[in-house]
């Protein structure tokens, strides 16, 4: 079975991030293959970093990823991942809103072929045990028509936070990806669908978790000016490796 790298985002996460780690290190130590969890901790100023040190020392399968100052959640995910050594790469929300048993359905799929496998809400054998409020989830699939116009036809869910990659085609996606917010999401998938990766979505169970980072008023904005200006710049200029960002 390959190596599988598991990269959680954080950005001030004290008050869930014990039953995270126990969660991950309980699930992947029932598996059979061999794992690594690394937290990226996006410049959190609270005891995020002194919970997850306490917590690496027992547990060395685990390990901090820390900077400052806060760069945003795309930054995180993408340096994780980049540093990442697994033969697969899933990234998952500090929330665990996606169960992690739902990885063997994700890993189902890179074994069938599948460059790129996503947790999508949408489909309908997913089961939302817990949905989002209405308004929220309305938003959301407005939100995921934009996408679908502009950007990504035939994606119901973009921005699931459960998706797994092939390494090769990990760091092929993130080297050129370069949006720092939100919006890396769809971005990498743009940029993995540019590649020619194959994209499968798949069915999860989920559940609304309250305390999302994401700011409606002030994210929603920002995501559709990202969506514009990468479908206006062309696969070409998406392909273009990022410029190494600084420490």
């Amino acid at each position: 079975m390959p190596h599988l790298s598991v990269v959680v985002p954080a950005y001030n996460e004290e008050e869930r991030i014990v039953p995270t780690l126990q969660a991950l290190d309980e699930y992947y130590e029932a598996q059979d293959y061999p794992y690594d969890v690394t937290i990226v901790s996006d410049g959190s100023v609270d005891r995020t970093n002194e919970i997850v040190e306490s917590f690496v020392v027992d547990h060395p399968k685990f390990r901090l990823l820390a900077y400052t100052p806060n760069r945003g959640k795309g930054f995180a995910v993408r340096k994780g991942i980049l540093e990442a050594a697994g033969e697969l790469v899933l990234f998952c929300d500090a929330d665990l809103a996606t169960p992690q048993e739902e990885t063997e359905r994700l890993l189902e799929h890179i074994h069938a072929g599948a460059d790129v496998a996503i947790g999508s809400r949408p489909l309908k054998e997913s089961h939302l045990e817990k949905r989002q409020p209405f308004y929220r989830e309305l938003l959301g699939r407005m939100f995921n028509r934009a996408v679908q116009t502009l950007a990504i036809r035939g994606i119901e869910d973009t921005q699931c936070g459960f998706k797994i990659f092939t390494r090769k085609a990990a760091k092929d996606i993130f080297a050129r990806c370069k949006l720092d917010d939100f919006g890396f999401d769809f971005e990498a998938l743009m940029v993995a669908r540019d590649l020619g990766y194959r994209i499968d979505e798949v069915p999860i169970r989920w559940f609304h978790r309250e305390g999302s980072k994401v700011v409606l008023m002030r994210d929603g904005p920002r995501m559709i000016a990202d969506l514009f200006r990468l479908r206006l710049r062309g696969k070409r200029s998406r392909l273009q490796p990022r410029v190494q960002e600084a420490e």
